[in-house]
């Protein structure tokens, strides 16, 4: 994350936002990517499930899933993104506006996730010969 002032992060932060306020009613209000989203949930949603199989999607935080289904997307489809950027970003919302496990929990589902998004892990310790 470069700054709290950076498009991009206060881009997923009203995406973010969006999602939340989605998961209690049927008409999000940041419709460009959040319509992205919703339209890739199944597959968004099964990769969620398959990287936290003790949580089932209706029994994880609002915040906490609205976190991971938009870093998901964009494992899967902002390829141009690089994925330690994208798990950052999920992780500092998920401090911002989840609870108090809730980036441990992001953070340990995208780090799983990393497998089913066709991504490798572009760690720095990996990177290294």
């Amino acid at each position: 994350m470069k700054s709290a002032l950076d498009p991009r992060h206060l881009k997923r932060i009203l995406v973010f936002k969006s999602l939340f306020a989605g998961s209690f009613t049927d008409q999000p209000d940041h419709p460009s990517r959040v319509d992205k989203i919703n339209s890739n949930l199944v597959k968004i949603d099964e990769i969620i499930q398959k990287c936290a199989p003790e949580w089932p999607i209706s029994q994880i935080n609002r915040v906490d899933l609205a976190v991971l289904r938009q870093a998901v997307y964009e494992l899967l489809f902002k390829t141009q993104t690089p994925t330690k950027v994208i798990i950052d970003e999920a992780v500092e919302i998920a401090k911002r506006y989840g609870g108090k496990t809730s980036s441990s929990f992001v953070n340990g589902a995208l780090a799983a996730a990393i497998a089913y998004s066709a991504r490798e892990d572009t760690s720095d310790d990996q990177s290294k010969p």
